[in-house]
C-alpha cells in the first residue's frame, strides 16, 4: 500500500510495516478511493485485534480509556503485538494454499478464468466497446501485483451483482453473484493527524447486539468456508469490517510474481449478511421490516459534500430518520486537541445498484467537530437549516425553470391532453442545476458567518441570477420567454407559506 509520510515522502508498504510505522504516517496515498475505503476497514480491524479493543468484556468506559491512553503515546502501535499478530497468519498473495482474500478451489471448481480485465475496474471486458481505453480481451495487458491488490479489495466491497464464471461446489452449479455490501454507497472516516490516529479515531465502539460468538477476519478462519452453507453471523469487529464480501477470487501471477495475469472471478455466497456499516450515513424507514431498516445514502458524483455536513453533525434521536455513522459516536471521547482538529476522509463509489460502474471520488472536510451538535448546538443547527434551504431553493428552481420552459416551447394551440413530460430534462433545467449549486456551496459557507441573515432569501437570490443568467438568450429569441422567466423569478422570490395551524 502505498503511504504518505509526515516529511511529504511517498513509499509502498506492506500491511505490517504500515502499522508498524503508522505514528509516521499522514495518510494512506491509494489513488483508487473505494480501494482506500475497502483498506481503511481492513486495518481497522487488525487494530481492534493487535490493541486488544476488540474485548467485548470490555465496558464502554474502559473502551474509551482504553483509547484515549493509546492516542497519548507518541511512539505508536506495540511493535511486538503487531510481529505477534502477522505471525499467525497468510499475507501472501499468491500462497498456494490460503492465497490472502482468495480462494484456491476456484481453480478447480471453476472452468473458465474471469480474465485481468474482469479484475481491473476501468477496464473495459467481454463484449463492453472500449470507448476510452486501449485495453481489449484479445490483448490482456497484466496489472502489477500490487495495484492488483487494490482492485482484489474492490471487487469483495464494491463488487457488482449478475452473472459471473460458473463455479461447481459438489452437484450444484451457479454463475450468481449478489453486490457487495459497499456497493453505490459513500463512505465517511475520520482522519487525523498521522495515520495511527486516524485508525483509533475510525475504530467503532462496541455494542450490546453483536451476536454471542467468535468474532474472525477471513484471514483468521482455521477453513475456507462453505460456499453453500450459511455464513457466520456478523460479529463485531472483525466480520463487521472484513467478512461481508459476497465474490470470490484467485489471482494467476505471472512467473516472476511481479504481475497479475489473470484471474477466476465469481460468488463466494449466496446467502445475504445484511449489517449497518459503521461508516456510512444511513436513512431509516421504521415501517420497513427489521434487515431493510436501514438504507445507507449512495454516492452521487454530482451531489457536493457540503450537502452532507449536517448529517454527520447532528447526533439525532429516537425520531431521526436520518443517523450519522455509527463511529462519530464515541470521537467525544478523543483527546480534546485531536478532536479539534480531526476532519473526515469521504470516499465515493457513483455505481449503479447492478453492474454499472459511473465513476469514484473523494474529499476532505475541514475539522468539523466544533461545530457538532454536542459542542455548538446553534452551529449544527444553522448548518442544517442552510442545507435544507439550499436543497428547498434548489428544487423549486427545477420546478419553475421546467415550467418556464415549457410555457416557452409548447404550442399554445396544442391541447393538453397530448402534452406529455419530457423524458430529459429541459435545456434551461439542466443547465440552472449546473450553475445553481457550485454558487450555493460559496453562499452556504458564508452564511455561517452570519447567523442572522435569511438563508432562504440568500440561496433565493442565487437562484434567480441563474435563471436569468441561463434564460438571457432565450429571451431575445421567444416571445413569450420573457413573461415566463418573471413568473419563475416571482415565485422564486416568494416567501414559504406558514404551515397551517392544526385545529385544538
Amino acid at each position: 500500500m502505498p503511504a504518505l509520510f509526515l516529511d511529504g515522502h511517498q513509499e509502498p508498504l506492506g500491511w505490517r510495516d504500515l502499522l508498524l510505522r503508522a505514528h509516521t504516517i499522514e495518510d494512506l496515498a491509494l489513488p483508487l478511493p473505494p480501494a482506500a475505503s475497502s483498506a481503511l476497514r481492513l486495518l481497522t480491524a487488525i487494530v481492534a485485534r493487535v490493541t486488544e479493543l476488540d474485548d467485548p468484556e470490555m465496558s464502554a468506559g474502559e473502551w474509551a480509556a482504553r483509547r484515549r491512553d493509546l492516542l497519548m503515546k507518541p511512539d505508536g502501535f506495540d511493535a511486538t503485538a503487531i510481529h505477534d499478530y502477522f505471525d499467525r497468519y497468510t499475507w501472501d498473495l499468491f500462497d498456494p494454499v490460503r492465497p490472502f482474500l482468495q480462494d484456491p478451489r476456484l481453480a478447480v471448481q471453476c472452468t473458465q478464468r474471469a480474465g485481468v480485465n474482469k479484475l481491473v475496474f476501468g477496464r473495459p471486458e467481454g463484449r463492453n466497446l472500449a470507448w476510452l481505453s486501449a485495453h481489449t480481451d484479445t490483448d490482456p495487458q497484466p496489472v502489477p501485483t500490487d495495484q492488483a491488490l487494490w482492485h482484489l479489495l474492490i471487487h469483495h466491497y464494491y463488487g457488482a451483482s449478475g452473472t459471473y464464471s460458473m463455479r461447481a461446489v459438489g452437484d450444484r452449479r451457479l454463475g450468481n453473484a449478489a453486490a457487495g455490501p459497499l456497493r453505490s454507497t459513500l463512505s465517511f472516516h475520520p482522519l487525523g493527524r498521522t495515520l495511527y490516529e486516524t485508525l483509533l479515531a475510525g475504530l467503532p465502539k462496541p455494542a450490546d447486539h453483536w451476536p454471542d460468538a467468535d468474532d474472525r477476519c477471513p484471514w483468521e478462519e482455521p477453513e475456507l468456508p462453505d460456499p453453500l452453507a450459511p455464513p457466520p453471523e456478523v460479529t463485531w469487529p472483525g466480520r463487521l469490517l472484513t467478512g461481508r464480501s459476497r465474490h470470490a477470487l484467485l489471482l494467476i501471477p505471472s512467473a516472476d510474481g511481479r504481475e497479475v495475469t489473470d484471474a477466476y472471478v465469481t460468488w463466494a455466497t449466496q446467502t445475504p449478511l445484511p449489517a449497518v456499516d459503521p461508516f456510512l450515513i444511513h436513512h431509516t424507514d421504521p415501517s420497513e421490516p427489521f434487515n431493510e431498516r436501514h438504507k445507507p445514502r449512495r454516492a452521487d458524483a454530482d451531489r457536493a459534500l457540503w450537502r452532507d455536513l449536517d448529517a454527520l453533525l447532528l447526533a439525532g434521536d429516537e425520531t431521526s430518520t436520518v443517523l450519522r455513522p455509527d463511529v462519530f459516536t464515541t470521537l467525544n471521547d478523543l483527546p480534546p486537541e485531536l478532536r479539534r482538529r480531526l476532519r473526515v476522509r469521504v470516499h465515493g463509489f457513483d455505481q449503479e445498484g447492478r453492474t454499472m460502474n459511473r465513476t469514484w471520488y473523494t474529499a476532505l472536510t475541514p475539522p468539523i467537530w466544533p461545530w457538532t451538535q454536542e459542542h455548538d448546538p446553534d452551529a449544527a443547527e444553522r448548518i442544517a437549516e442552510c442545507r435544507r434551504a439550499a436543497e428547498d431553493i434548489g428544487a423549486l428552481l427545477e420546478k419553475v425553470s421546467k415550467k418556464a420552459w415549457r410555457t416557452v416551447t409548447t404550442p399554445s394551440t396544442a391541447p393538453s391532453s397530448v402534452s406529455r413530460p419530457p423524458k430529459r430534462l429541459p435545456a434551461w433545467t439542466r443547465h440552472a442545476r449546473t450553475a445553481y449549486w457550485p454558487r450555493a456551496e460559496t453562499v452556504f459557507w458564508r452564511l455561517l458567518d452570519h447567523p442572522d441573515h435569511d438563508a432562504r432569501a440568500a440561496f433565493a437570490a442565487e437562484a434567480v441570477a441563474v435563471l436569468q443568467d441561463v434564460t438571457r438568450p432565450a429571451i431575445a429569441q421567444h416571445f413569450h420567454a420573457a413573461r415566463a422567466v418573471a413568473q419563475a423569478v416571482t415565485v422564486l422570490r416568494r416567501p414559504p407559506r406558514p404551515a397551517a395551524r392544526r385545529p385544538s
